[in-house]
């Protein structure tokens, strides 16, 4: 465990691996001015998967059926970056500080070598954690996200008001607009997906402040207003998922980042939406493992 980290006893485990993102304690550590909180399922062995989360979300927002299934076989970490959660510290206003954050987090826990999960905004992040510390990174997965000026990621603050509201008025969380269709299997999906984010009743995190969820919109409308980057400096092996109907990160955008990366690869899933890997998770932790392990 790293120096300085602080341990809940509220653990699942076999032997001493923890098996279950329910029951998986909450560590913090502090560098660079912050203290972040951080989980740790599957076991310690290999390079690890460090996940970085989407627009709002914390800790209790990765789904146990994506974490729990990669971590079957590879060690998963989870953290709240600077200033979301119960993470210390001012939440960045740029894609880039988020990442410079995240560096600082992965590099303090003693980690020389990760693959990165980044989903939606954490995709953003891993975009340019790779381009900025290549030697930190062995792979990429990048799931409903874009690149830097990507089709119609500055549009995301403004999909994202909307569906808050109409969440508010129809009395349900706005994710089940946001990340899945309004097909009856995308209905469902999303209300299973919602369902299983409360699987954990015990040590759940601290949601994120109004204050931090704006900064973070600001930091996507800056990134979908940027000038395209050279992806092509990415040289390691990238998967890229999606739902074929992503309307807060445009499907295309997928298509457009597994075109321009040297080594990628896609995978739509078709009747999803941005959520696509959290509608399919089956066929999702199949894909990422396979990818991983080769």
């Amino acid at each position: 465990m790293p120096k300085g980290a602080t341990v809940n006893d509220s653990q699942e485990v076999r032997g001493d691996v923890v098996t279950s993102y329910k029951n998986a304690a909450t560590h913090t550590i502090t560098a660079g001015g912050a203290t972040y909180a951080y989980r740790e399922v599957g076991p310690r062995s290999g390079v690890p998967v460090v996940f970085l989360t989407h627009l709002a979300a914390v800790l209790d927002n990765c789904d146990p059926r994506v974490v729990d299934g990669i971590a079957a076989k590879r060690h998963v970490v989870t953290f709240d970056n600077r200033g979301v959660g119960a993470s210390s510290g001012s939440t960045p206003r740029t894609i880039q500080a988020m990442a410079k954050d995240a560096v600082t987090f992965i590099r303090a826990l003693g980690l020389e070598y990760v693959d990165l999960h980044g989903f939606s905004m954490g995709g953003m992040v891993a975009q340019v954690i790779a381009q900025t510390e290549p030697d930190l990174v062995r792979k990429l997965i990048l799931t409903g996200t874009g690149p830097a000026g990507g089709e119609g990621i500055k549009d995301v603050t403004r999909l994202s008001h909307l569906d808050t509201v109409r969440g508010l008025l129809t009395l349900q969380d706005p994710k089940q607009f946001l990340f899945f269709t309004r097909t009856t299997n995308g209905r469902r999906a999303g209300k299973e997906f919602l369902a299983r984010l409360k699987e954990r009743t015990q040590g759940r995190g601290k949601a994120i402040s109004l204050t931090s969820y704006g900064a973070q919109l600001k930091a996507i409308h800056r990134w979908g207003l940027e000038q395209s980057h050279d992806l092509s400096v990415i040289h390691q092996p990238v998967l890229v998922a999606n739902g074929e109907s992503d309307r807060m990160v445009p499907s295309q955008n997928s298509v457009d980042l597994a075109w321009r990366v040297p080594n990628g690869e896609l995978v739509l899933y078709p009747d999803a939406g941005h959520g696509g890997i959290f509608q399919f998770h089956e066929r999702f932790v199949e894909s990422a493992l396979e990818f991983l392990e080769r």
